[in-house]
């Protein structure tokens, strides 16, 4: 099975892609050109790491493509708001306090804690997968196990 992801997500996904394949390629090709111009390859800095740059680059376009060949997309109007899945917003409670967070669970490739986007393998994202409102959940952290309640689940 594909890795599951929002229609966001994937079209975020392929154009990343599309933006390595053609400009990133193009650039890191131009490097090389260069680097290659100043003569000696062996004892030529700019051009090892230019490869090097290149190897890393390809690396990502094949582990991209193979995330965007594979993915699951999940619509919109499939986001359950019954039990938390991906594209999931979520309002949870720490059990014991009235602080409420909001977190939306994304795929691990568009992670944005700041915007409280967390990825359905951290580790509130994968402990509250599944879980409809009024469940709670145990996440541990590097504090101890923290209790959570799940307030509000919407898309």
């Amino acid at each position: 099975m594909g890795k599951q992801m929002s229609r966001t997500s994937y079209e975020k996904l392929v154009a990343e892609l599309d933006d390595l394949k053609i400009n990133k390629r193009k650039e890191v090709s131009e490097r090389l050109k260069v680097a290659r111009s100043y003569g000696d390859l062996s004892e030529n800095a700019e051009y090892d790491e230019a490869k090097n740059e290149q190897a890393i680059l390809e690396a990502k376009i094949t582990e991209l493509q193979y995330t965007v060949d594979n993915a699951e997309i999940i619509e919109d109007s499939n986001i359950s708001v019954d039990e938390i899945g991906m594209g999931s917003v979520i309002k949870i409670k720490k059990v014991g306090t009235e602080k409420i967070q909001t977190f939306t669970i994304v795929d691990t490739n568009h992670v944005n804690v700041k915007n409280g986007e967390i990825s359905d393998e951290s580790p509130i994202g994968k402990a509250a997968m599944k879980k409809k409102v009024g469940d709670t959940f145990i996440v541990d952290a590097p504090v101890g196990e923290l209790n959570f309640e799940v307030i509000e689940i919407s898309k």
